[in-house]
């Protein structure tokens, strides 16, 4: 019996030993996790935009190195409640560990941000450029000049998972377009370089394209022909509905190998945005690697992007309205008409001309 009782007694010992190591190395392993991931004094500037939170920007920050662990910083939250987080550029450094980081933010220790841009949704690099160059103090060929530093951008395709080779077609005329997010975005001065606001604007896109990265995995067409049919979309309907209708029309016609007919390429191919004027009749037929009406784009996508689009065209790309519709036309409202053959289509066209609904093109 005193042996049995000497046994379990060693067994209780034990268990108790091996919680208490447990414990310890939960707290060393802890406390380790919310200390400075390195001895580096680099100034890492830090965007805290509208909506975000404590928990929300932990991904972010550890993908800038500034914390070890997201979990473990999100438990020092919870243990610690700090003050409301407010939104501006903060400077952090990697050996802050999270305590000084957490600190930092929540004492409002931000820096002045007195340049704000916004890029529109739609709008190709050549707006994109002449925004950049009236609100900060670079120009738009500087811009252009990044855009065609082939070191550059063989740097961006190893750091973002969705851009490959295809931007570095000779035939695209901006390497970039569709790649960079429309969206507002904060920075301390005009004096930020080109290569910071593409960074914020890649940043910003993988953000929003990876709740989306089984649907790319998933389609037959890569990222880069995603994005080109997207942002073809975005210009040719308005509302979410139609977005996803029209790229059901447009997926329809690739796999019939038809000709897209999209004019929105056609005005991107010759150079002329599409408020400055009509089409010239000389124009529409125009053999260029954009322009999706010649009969020789037949089952094909242009060279790339003709806009940047947003992530409702990007996700009507990816997850489409099926139907067995071929065309589509739009009236000066903006009403949009679909059609499952010629016949239907030309009909839908001539009644809109009756009712002076539709575009007409000038000599």
């Amino acid at each position: 019996m005193k042996k049995f009782v000497l046994i379990v007694g060693c067994v209780i010992l034990s268990l108790i030993l091996l919680l208490v190591l447990g414990g310890v190395g939960c707290v060393f392993y802890y406390k380790n996790s919310i200390g400075p991931v390195s001895d580096s004094d680099e100034a890492i500037s830090f965007t805290i935009n509208q909506g975000d939170n404590y928990y929300t920007i932990a991904d972010k920050l550890k993908e800038e190195g500034l914390i070890k662990s997201s979990f473990t910083y999100k438990i020092y939250l919870r243990l610690n409640r700090p003050a409301e987080l407010g939104i501006g550029v903060y400077t952090l450094k990697p050996n802050m560990g999270v305590k000084g980081i957490v600190e930092t933010l929540s004492g409002n220790e931000k820096e002045t941000t007195d340049t704000v841009i916004t890029f529109v949704e739609g709008k190709n690099m050549r707006s994109i450029a002449g925004t950049i160059a009236q609100n900060t103090n670079n120009s738009t060929d500087d811009v252009y000049a990044l855009l065609k530093d082939e070191d550059y951008l063989k740097e961006l395709i190893d750091t973002y998972w969705f851009i490959d080779d295809s931007i570095l077609n000779k035939d695209i005329y901006y390497s970039l377009e569709g790649y960079l997010y429309p969206n507002t975005y904060n920075f301390l001065n005009k004096d930020v370089t080109v290569k910071e606001i593409f960074k914020k604007m890649l940043d910003e896109m993988e953000q929003e394209l990876q709740p989306y990265e089984n649907d790319f995995k998933k389609s037959k067409y890569s990222v880069h022909e995603i994005l080109t049919l997207a942002s073809i979309v975005e210009l040719e309907a308005n509302t979410e509905i139609d977005r996803n209708r029209v790229s059901g029309v447009f997926l329809n016609r690739l796999k019939a190998n038809m000709p897209l007919g999209s004019d929105v390429t056609t005005y991107y191919g010759i150079g002329v945005d599409m408020a400055e004027r009509d089409l010239y009749n000389s124009e529409i037929n125009t053999v260029n690697a954009y322009n999706t009406r010649p009969s020789a784009m037949a089952g094909k996508l242009p060279v790339g992007p003709i806009c940047n689009p947003s992530i409702i065209s990007i996700a009507a790309v990816l997850r489409p309205i099926t139907s067995n519709y071929y065309y589509f036309v739009s009236d000066k409202n903006g009403k949009m008409y679909y059609s499952k053959d010629a016949n239907e289509h030309n009909q839908t066209v001539k009644e809109l001309k009756d009712k002076g609904l539709w575009y007409q093109y000038t000599k």
